[in-house]
């Protein structure tokens, strides 16, 4: 039997027998603490603080009777522990970025990145609108999840190398961290991939455990120290243009909140979403200028690296197509991608270029 729905008629079978009385109510009463395990490490700019955020928005909004205790990645489980932690009930909720947890299924990245993916407005469009949050839904009550997007960095860098990349075989045993589907893509072209927790990953840059790697952007990755190592930078990126970060709640959890604080649990990451792309997106140009000043190299990849790139990316995403349900939702992730990027294109696509033209941006 279904322990959730077993709880549920259970309580739902009380309340009938106490019908002409005071109904013992299906929600837990009394002040509660949550505990909210993170992917990050303490301090990690950026995502860190949205996982703060979430935390201080949900202890407030409910006045108190929701308090949420933030436990960064290794305080009590480590980074990539976050998500069985909170399906076994070891913890409350996890903040974080869900293509750490593909080997659960390879449908979570469509509620991470996918390469050459959605932009945050198109995920937003999907998510909010087109579908996306009943698929979300469906997929992580599997795992005895509830998902809510809860913030964005925006478009990631293409990241720091200790060489120059002038053409697809410079990847070649390239030994580079980037995790989910877009490191898929980098071992096709060669490179020995590593997935590692973003606190781990300035010692194995200096160490030379990796030859390079992705962060973030000019903001939380001049926070992170890298230009100490290298100077070479590549500011566009092919594999997160996008990425959402979750806030996960244990599904029975959720289920015994009251409707009002489970509105609250949802508003809070809603305002986490926007707040967190702020953040970044307010920072990154002033960070970028820093780094310049400091003699960090700005590069972009060649044509040939994108085609190669684009390529590899279409094999990536194509490959779990046998299974049903990740099928189900690429049809509907790319959908909504094909229905967004066709207006924002011919509006504020144009409008920007002409806005900087004009004004002279």
């Amino acid at each position: 039997m279904d322990r959730r729905k077993f709880l549920r008629n259970s309580a739902l079978g009380g309340a009938a027998a106490a019908a002409s009385g005071l109904a013992a109510p299906a929600y837990a009463q009394g002040k509660r603490t949550l505990t909210m395990v993170t992917t990050w490490g303490r301090g990690l700019a950026g995502v860190h603080d949205s996982a703060q955020y979430c935390a201080d928005a949900i202890t407030e909004m409910s006045d108190g009777q929701l308090t949420v205790e933030l436990k960064a990645a290794g305080e009590l489980v480590g980074a990539f522990e976050v998500f069985d932690a909170v399906s076994a009930g070891q913890a409350d909720l996890y903040h974080g970025v869900d293509y750490y947890f593909m080997g659960q299924h390879p449908a979570l990245s469509f509620f991470s990145q996918v390469p050459f993916g959605m932009t945050f407005q198109e995920f937003n469009n999907w998510y909010y609108h087109d579908g996306g949050m009943e698929l979300a839904d469906e997929l992580y009550s599997i795992f005895g999840l509830k998902a809510f997007p809860a913030g964005n960095t925006g478009p990631q860098s293409g990241g720091w190398f200790s060489k120059e990349i002038n053409g697809p075989e410079d990847f070649q045993g390239l030994k580079f961290r980037m995790p989910g589907q877009g490191g898929q893509v980098l071992g096709k072209l060669g490179a020995s991939v590593q997935n590692l927790p973003g606190s781990e990953v300035y010692q194995a840059l200096a160490s030379g455990a990796i030859d390079g790697t992705e962060w973030i952007g000019p903001w939380a990755d001049e926070k992170a120290g890298f230009q100490e190592i290298t100077k070479i930078y590549y500011t566009a990126g092919f594999h997160e243009p996008g990425p959402n970060l979750n806030m996960n709640m244990n599904l029975q959890v959720y289920e015994s909140l009251s409707p009002a604080q489970q509105s609250i649990v949802q508003q809070a990451a809603r305002a986490s979403n926007l707040w967190t792309m702020s953040l970044f997106m307010a920072n990154n140009s002033a960070a970028l200028q820093r780094l310049q000043s400091g003699g960090v190299q700005i590069r972009e990849f060649p044509d040939s690296v994108w085609d190669a790139f684009g390529a590899a990316a279409e094999e990536v995403v194509q490959e779990p197509m046998g299974d049903d349900l990740y099928k189900r939702f690429y049809d509907s992730y790319m959908e909504s991608l094909r229905s967004s990027a066709e207006w924002i294109s011919r509006s504020s696509g144009s409008f920007t270029q002409q806005r900087n033209r004009v004004v002279g941006i």
